[in-house]
């Protein structure tokens, strides 16, 4: 295929979607035709109104092999537009080193964000090469750069470069007490990374021996560059997993979820990890010689402070066994998803050095595309380690909305890109799913044309490799947490109770006392009425302002209940948090809310928030009627592990009618299914789950909702169908790989 008309594919698309995956057409008629004329082509496609077509053209000039592409690649470092700069320096790093894009690139790094971090992958590449020429130039900058971040993201960038004058550019800022923090803890962590030397280990250990937050950063450092491979013991029987969600302050307590980005992957991953181990103690399956060993191990990596991922080490040994919790340690304030790329070396660092310490791991669970597994990814395939994939049509699904409504075209992409980075995180998506050992997939209504349509994937060609799992939630949570607000409510049980109602423990009392205690901010002649509630973080994508908004303009709506958002950091709110209360702000000014019966509670601990649901179920006697409902109002829900338990608490639910709940809610039995954009369709379905939900038959609605929860939605469920999966790959690597041992 000539240049040309590769080129006009990527144009012709049909959608958005489709004309990124034409791109890889492109790329390789680039490099099947690598003359001037296809460069010059290229070069002009740069500059077309066309934005997608321009990244498409930017990405294929450096698959052309010719010196006026690179040169040409160049040129675009120095555009006013950013996206053309950002994609310039990620396709520069599939060409050789050039030293006169050297000194953009390392503005760029100075400057962070995304664009940074592409450009620091591009010089680690080159510094690989051309070491001296990558160190001098950021060695310059840090003559000229004075804020204390860039110049540790200019010393990160130094540590990935090999050699005896980086080393010892590294060796001075780590002991330069003039420098600031965050610059030597870059320099220290990279020395950590580099071959002991009695240098090194002179700097290193003379730091450990310290006091505060460098000192932690010096003793990881010091397990780097000391630390041994444990063997895989032979006494053990079952396999280990890793899996990764860095996003999340994950603690046993589940106390921050709610916060910022700490959804309820955070739960699920603990709960799982948890059910993992157990599955195999009780089911005695790892002792079985006609099937591989179940699992005994699992290392949940997450995100934390140095001092946290030095005293975790110990925790995930080999020999400990159980489930683990694990830190990637970074300086500063959690940052958000979208915000953590510039984190990529120290999350591939702290992910290494995790794995590292707990010895052999069998497979690495992945299921978001950002930079942790962009991180984990790289360190899997370091180590051989064989991936598991959950694949979710993220960001496919997105940019095929926006594509649909009109909000996303091909003359805005890159602009929106910009702040999206929709291609990188679509190529990332593609690019684990292509390494992955295994992939699982969420159930969809329309599973098999929606993997295809969206992104591309053929789950019919090889379904061996691929698993349509559904998620857990933990029954003895919600059972306990129905049976205690049974209690405390004074409630009978209309249907069969799935335990004896018992005493209302001391957790509980102050679970229902914290409700309480919110509900009392709402006047008299509201406290009577049911909740409307939802759970989640405040986030655009969750709804939860829309919701707001549905609820605040219907009169009628808000006659019939009061409105409980439990989500949000509330008193240090995030970027995307502000917005959200911004916009409900606008429609109920936040100090006069309660007045008007809206309720916002803030993040709760995962077991306060499973009261909370019970609450809403069976009343709070003077305060809230029974027979409330649960609110899910996200633009997309890929499966709804809430949702799950709140119909589990028998409650009924409204959800968004496309993605995973439409696989399990009976439309008009158990709950209803409506288009969350749509706010008139919204309310409705509000008003219709609460009439079912005090109607005659709402408590045989609930023991349905309960029944089918109970039948197929489990976390011993999932654990068990995962173990089966992990087993697999588990046989199959071992199988590539014997007789050869990969250490």
């Amino acid at each position: 295929m000539g240049i040309q008309t590769a080129l006009d594919e990527v144009r012709q698309a049909t959608s958005i979607l489709d004309g990124i995956r034409r791109a890889d057409r492109l790329t390789f008629a680039a490099s099947r035709n690598g003359s001037s004329t296809t460069v010059r082509i290229l070069a002009t496609a740069t500059d077309s109104a066309d934005q997608l077509s321009a990244i498409a053209a930017v990405h294929a000039l450096s698959y052309v092999g010719h010196q006026s592409a690179d040169e040409v690649l160049i040129s675009l470092l120095r555009r006013d537009s950013l996206f053309l700069r950002e994609h310039a320096a990620w396709a520069l790093g599939g060409c050789p080193p050039q030293p006169g894009g050297i000194p953009d690139l390392v503005r760029m790094v100075a400057d962070g964000g995304f664009p940074g971090m592409l450009a620091q992958r591009t010089l680690e590449r080159w510094g690989l090469t051309a070491p001296e020429q990558v160190t001098h130039c950021l060695a310059s900058a840090l003559t000229q750069v004075a804020d204390p971040y860039a110049r540790a993201r200019l010393v990160e960038t130094v540590g990935q470069a090999p050699g005896h004058i980086p080393e010892q550019l590294l060796r001075c800022v780590a002991v330069d007490l003039h420098e600031g923090d965050a610059a030597r803890a870059a320099a220290i962590e990279a020395l950590g990374d580099r071959r002991p030397s009695e240098a090194i280990m002179s700097v290193v250990t003379a730091l450990a021996r310290g006091t505060g937050a460098l000192a932690d950063v010096a003793g990881l450092a010091l397990f780097d560059l000391t630390a041994q491979p444990h063997p895989h013991a032979p006494w053990s029987q079952g396999s280990a997993i890793a899996q990764v969600f860095l996003h999340a302050d994950i603690d046993r307590e589940l106390s921050q979820v709610g916060a910022g980005d700490n959804g309820g992957i955070a739960t699920l991953l603990v709960r799982l990890g948890d059910a993992l181990v157990a599955e195999s103690q009780t089911t005695g399956e790892s002792i079985r010689p006609d099937r591989p060993a179940q699992v005994n191990r699992v290392v949940t990596i997450s995100r934390g402070s140095h001092a946290e991922a030095l005293s975790s080490l110990s925790y995930v040994r080999p020999a400990q066994g159980g489930h683990a919790l694990a830190p990637v340690p970074f300086l500063g304030a959690p940052v958000p998803a979208t915000g953590a790329w510039p984190r990529r070396i120290a999350t591939q660092r702290g992910i290494r050095r995790v794995l590292r310490a707990a010895g052999p791991i069998h497979a690495i669970h992945l299921r978001m595309a950002d930079v942790g597994s962009l991180a984990a990814g790289t360190v899997a395939r370091e180590r051989g380690i064989p991936i598991v994939f959950t694949v979710a049509p993220d960001p496919h699904a997105v940019i095929d909305a926006l594509d649909t409504s009109g909000d996303l075209t091909r003359e805005s992409f890159g602009t929106v890109d910009e702040a999206e980075h929709f291609w990188f995180r679509a190529r990332l998506v593609h690019r684990i799913a292509a390494d992955a050992a295994h992939i699982v997939l969420f159930p969809r209504p329309e599973l098999k044309r929606d993997m295809r349509r969206l992104l591309g994937l053929d789950i019919e060609a090889d379904p061996q490799q691929h698993s349509v799992l559904a998620e857990g939630i933990d029954l003895t949570v919600i059972e306990r947490s129905c049976a205690e607000a049974r209690a405390s409510a004074g409630v009978e049980e209309d249907m069969s109770a799935a335990v004896t109602d018992a005493p209302v423990s001391p957790r509980a009392t102050v679970a229902f006392d914290e409700l309480d205690a919110v509900l009392r901010s709402l006047p008299t002649d509201r406290r009577g009425l049911p909740l409307a509630i939802t759970v989640g973080r405040l986030h655009q994508v969750k709804g939860m302002a829309t919701l707001v908004e549905a609820w605040a303009g219907n009169p009628g709506l808000r006659e019939r209940c009061n409105l409980l958002v439990v989500g949000g950091d509330l008193e240090h709110p995030s970027r995307d948090e502000q917005e959200q209360l911004s916009r409900i702000a606008a429609v109920s000014p936040l100090a006069q809310a309660p007045a008007q019966g809206l309720l916002l509670a803030g993040h709760q601990p995962n077991a306060t928030a499973a009261y909370w649901l019970a609450a809403a179920r069976y009343g709070r006697p003077g305060l809230a009627a029974p027979h409330g409902v649960y609110v899910c109002a996200s633009v997309k829900e890929e499966f709804g592990l809430a949702l799950l338990e709140a119909m589990a608490t028998g409650l009924v639910v409204v959800a968004p009618g496309s993605g995973g709940p439409a696989t399990y809610i009976e439309s008009g039995e158990t709950g209803f299914l409506v288009d969350t954009r749509d706010t008139v369709a919204l309310e409705k379905a509000v008003m219709d789950a609460l009439d079912l939900a005090v109607g005659p038959g709402g408590n045989e609605m609930a023991e349905r909702a309960r029944d089918m929860v109970v039948q197929n939605f489990t976390i011993q469920a999932m654990a068990a169908s995962l173990s089966n999966v992990y087993a697999r790959v588990d046989a199959t690597d071992q199988s590539v790989t014997s007789p050869v041992t990969v250490s």
